[in-house]
């Protein structure tokens, strides 16, 4: 099981010439499922433009595994999330909607910024403390498996 985060319905702009959702657009979906998730950190769009921190991805790992079409309707979920000081670690799971198949996967290393000085910063310890129980309490939902960035982490 993961956390579910957003859906969306395909459109017909985000369908490429050879009649699936081009891979631009996945990462699209996947980053309005991201920033559900970035924003309950209090690390989004609203906290980029009232305290300028907010995060960067820096490194990013994709699988297509089940082509989108247009029309199909997906979930976006996290399945994994974990951080250090500076980085949050997190895997993301497009699925299709009717059907539960996997569609896509994401797994995503981000570090956390101050966009005034344009430098990677540390968490404040209210950050760590709401990422810290969002992972305690959805810790049962989380998979483990086929990690890439684990050991970028630095505890």
């Amino acid at each position: 099981m993961t956390v579910t985060l957003v859906d969306k319905k395909i459109i017909k702009d985000w369908i490429d010439y050879n009649g699936h959702m081009n891979l631009s657009y996945y990462i699209l979906v996947f980053d309005m499922g991201a920033e559900v998730i970035l924003s309950k950190f209090k690390m989004g769009e609203h906290s980029a433009k009232t305290t300028k921190k907010s995060t960067m991805v820096v490194e990013t790992h994709t699988n297509y595994i089940r082509e989108v079409k247009q029309n199909d309707e997906v979930i976006v979920s996290l399945s994994h999330l974990d951080h250090d000081k500076k980085r949050l670690h997190y895997k993301l799971e497009m699925r299709e909607k009717s059907t539960n198949d996997l569609s896509a996967t994401t797994e995503v290393l981000a570090l956390y910024m101050d966009l005034g000085k344009r430098k990677v910063s540390e968490f404040e310890e209210e950050k760590v403390k709401i990422i810290d129980d969002f992972i305690k309490l959805n810790k049962s939902n989380f998979l483990n498996d086929n990690l890439i960035f684990c050991d970028k982490l630095k505890k």
